[in-house]
């Protein structure tokens, strides 16, 4: 099957010719057990830069800080926990880490309600469980196995979504560095370079509070929503450049005054005020954050490209904003119809066109 087929490629092989680029730079330096690029080079593939002549594209728009102390977490003992609001690319970060850092990022746990330990840990083929008994070859290993024995990162999406006694199951492996298998007699240790990136979603803070002796056990980084209009704006241009190109969408691009007003209306909505802080706003019971932005956007080019001049129309991104804010039927749209007659109409002919789209659908 061809690249091209398929609908999404692991980031290592995404940005396989930037990775490239940085082994050959990075030939001299030293790198930790276990790493396939030195912290500097791992530093330069997630902020950008330039490796023999080849553009490094940023995987993160956001504190440089925030990523030299992720990475160096990684080359401790400790393993790494990413936290925040949906939408600050705690999964993209994630990814593209282990990616640089051992050139796979497909040893994953999404972590759900129904996560089990076994998921965690190790399972079973039972048939062969049953023919032969427990023996290697019966051992389904998992994610964080795999990873312990070739001494390389595994990744746990949405760990607070998992209950309490799976998440738990981390606590020896974190502390021990070890999983025993006591039906084999055997254990497997982890060997140098093995590492967990969780990450946590704020907004599902109650669901399965972790641990404190969890908590204990991972370097902690909060990773925040984007600080200005301006630094969302960028990070929804790149990403929705880049998703449109993998779904080879035919439409053109949404230009800058397109982006900065969908950025507007959601990060008004999302903080409960105009952007000049004159005047207070409901907020909406969904999730208003920047991945909504730029799924948003994505649409309205799909629209455009199927549907409409190939060029993104008002009416399509009123289309998008009415089903990524009016969650709620009741409560939602007593708030989207508020800011569209309170703040939007209110704005000039700039935004006389998507108003009318936005009134429109909203009836």
């Amino acid at each position: 099957m061809s690249k091209k087929d398929v609908l999404r490629l692991p980031a290592e092989q995404l940005y396989k010719h930037e990775l490239d680029a940085l082994k050959k730079e990075d030939k001299k330096e030293d790198k930790p057990a276990g790493w396939q690029l030195s912290p500097k080079a791992v530093l330069k593939y997630i902020i950008g830069g330039t490796a023999e002549g080849v553009e490094i594209t940023p995987k993160y728009i956001g504190h440089d800080r925030l990523v030299e102390i992720a990475i160096a977490t990684l080359l401790t003992d400790r393993s790494l926990l990413l936290i925040g609001e949906p939408g600050t690319a705690k999964s993209w970060l994630s990814e593209n880490l282990t990616a640089a850092i051992c050139g796979d990022s497909n040893k994953v746990i999404q972590g759900t309600a129904g996560t089990s330990e076994e998921q965690v840990k190790y399972a079973w083929n039972y048939a062969m469980l049953l023919a032969n008994g427990p023996t290697e070859q019966a051992l389904i290993k998992s994610p964080v196995y795999r990873a312990m024995e070739t001494g390389s990162v595994a990744r746990f999406e949405e760990i607070s979504r998992c209950a309490s006694e799976v998440q738990d199951a981390l606590i020896s492996i974190m502390s021990e560095k070890n999983i025993a298998i006591p039906e084999l007699g055997s254990e497997v240790n982890a060997q140098r370079g093995f590492s967990i990136i969780a990450t946590a979603n704020t907004r599902d803070k109650g669901v399965n509070d972790m641990s404190s002796a969890l908590k204990r056990r991972f370097n902690i980084i909060v990773l925040p929503s984007p600080a200005d209009l301006e630094t969302e704006v960028a990070i929804v241009q790149k990403r929705v450049k880049e998703i449109a190109a993998n779904y080879q969408l035919k439409a053109t691009l949404p230009n800058q005054e397109e982006v900065e007003k969908i950025v507007t209306i959601f990060r008004e909505l999302r903080q409960g005020a105009t952007l000049d802080n004159k005047q207070k706003l409901k907020a909406p019971s969904g999730v208003i954050s920047t991945a909504e932005a730029i799924s948003l956007l994505t649409n309205s080019m799909a629209l455009a490209g199927s549907f409409g001049s190939g060029q993104i129309a008002e009416a399509d991104l009123a289309a998008g904003l009415q089903g990524a804010i009016v969650k709620d039927e009741d409560k939602d749209k007593i708030v989207w119809t508020e800011y569209l007659e309170n703040v939007m109409k209110k704005r000039g002919s700039q935004w006389r066109d998507l108003y009318n789209n936005c009134h429109e659908i909203n009836k």
